[in-house]
């Protein structure tokens, strides 16, 4: 396998552990579980590509284990493979039934567990790429509005569950229609690109860049301040502002330049995320009426403004 890929064992039998360990070590990074309930723990913190897990075991068996697993939105998607020494075929129905990949019957055979974790594994990195795919926008390689929507849901409930602040940048080109018409969608494409490469060196691990639609982007900064996310946006003026993209049409010249709304909110229970984007949407709509390259930002009391 070309990709460092994880799978966790839950086994409450030492020799079983061992033993299926030994079969997969030399291809994948194996962690172990002696229970379910230390299982689930492990399946949280380190979000294993795979699990295989038995069936009986004391106290928590391997059915309850999975519905656990497949309850929690932190290991839902994690497929799961049952091994066991049960021959019962009602209980090989009901592990599919309630979501299980595979069901290998105990005694193991190397070649076949194996195999059957390889296909998983492959099935796996699959899914992750079309996933991928589906949540990047082509002409920047920038998330998309999708991806931007799964992120700004599971932040804001982060925000809500540790009391911390969110900050929200809508960033849209000035003047970029004037550009097209100038020197024709290819070159406005190019432009974008730019842009979209400025902004991403910004923030880098820091938050989310992603391309809303047309020449509009959003930047979303978790546990950042007002002031924190007012720099960041001060910085991606001044870099799409150096790369000096100057047009001249219809006898009216100029440069491109962003204008950029902003809000940041410690989301409470009752606040909804999309309140906020329009919150710094609507700052966005000032700065481009009020001239343009400008910064304005939302808060409950007055409105910040940095003009550049």
């Amino acid at each position: 396998m070309t990709e460092e890929q994880s799978v966790l064992v839950i086994d409450d039998e030492k020799i079983n552990l061992k033993i299926i360990s030994d079969m997969l070590n030399d291809e994948v990074v194996v962690m172990l579980a002696k229970s379910g309930e230390q299982g689930i723990r492990k399946a949280m913190e380190y979000k294993p590509d795979l699990i295989l897990l038995d069936v009986v075991m004391p106290e928590m068996d391997g059915f309850e284990t999975m519905s656990l697993l497949r309850h929690d939105v932190r290991t839902s998607a994690i497929p799961v493979i049952f091994i066991t020494a049960l021959n019962d075929s009602s209980h090989e129905e009901k592990a599919l039934l309630m979501g299980a990949s595979d069901y290998i019957q105990k005694p193991l055979h190397t070649n076949i567990v194996q195999a059957r974790v390889r296909l998983h594994l492959q099935l796996v990195k699959q899914r992750k790429m079309l996933e991928k795919l589906a949540n990047i926008d082509p002409l920047t390689s920038l998330a998309n509005r999708r991806k931007y929507q799964n992120v700004i849901e599971q932040e804001w409930q982060n925000a809500i569950a540790n009391q911390a602040s969110l900050s929200l940048l809508v960033i849209d080109i000035d003047n970029f229609k004037q550009y097209n018409d100038c020197y024709g969608h290819a070159t406005g494409d190019k432009v974008l690109q730019q842009v979209a490469t400025v902004l991403a060196k910004q923030v880098l691990d820091k938050g989310l860049v992603a391309r809303y639609g047309g020449e509009e982007f959003v930047i979303l900064l978790p546990s950042h301040s007002q002031e924190e996310s007012i720099e960041v946006a001060r910085r991606c003026m001044q870099g799409v502002g150096s790369l000096n993209l100057a047009y001249t049409h219809q006898n009216c010249s100029g440069k491109v330049t962003v204008s950029v709304g902003g809000a940041t909110k410690s989301p409470s229970p009752h606040c909804r995320s999309e309140d906020f984007f329009n919150a710094a949407d609507g700052m966005l709509g000032l700065a481009k009426k009020s001239g343009k390259n400008k910064i304005l930002w939302h808060s409950p009391s007055n409105l910040h403004a940095v003009v550049e």
